[in-house]
């Protein structure tokens, strides 16, 4: 079952991977979401490639093996400040419990 998280900057959606036949998938799977109500394409766009830039920083050091997380852009993304939008994804894999150090 998946757990989500809102953040002033993102929302973020985790969700661990089932064991298959005894064999665990290791490492992270990310997607990422703007809707319209965030703004047109150009803008939509923008907020995805800010969250892209969070995840690429955080997730593959602190993202939780086996785990598939959605980023969910908000209005808030474009106008907060870069290491805040990482902030606001760390606390937010911490909230979830899927924070390793």
């Amino acid at each position: 079952m998946g757990q989500k998280w809102a953040a002033p900057g993102l929302v973020l959606q985790a969700h661990l991977r089932p064991h298959v036949d005894g064999a665990s998938e290791s490492g992270t799977r990310v997607g990422f979401t703007v809707t319209r109500k965030v703004g047109n394409a150009v803008i939509r766009n923008r907020a995805r490639r800010r969250l892209r830039a969070a995840a690429e920083s955080v997730l593959p050091v602190h993202g939780d093996d086996g785990t598939d997380f959605v980023l969910i852009g908000r209005a808030g993304t474009l106008k907060r400040p870069f290491p805040l939008l990482v902030a606001d994804l760390t606390k937010a894999l911490k909230k979830l419990d899927a924070y390793r150090n």
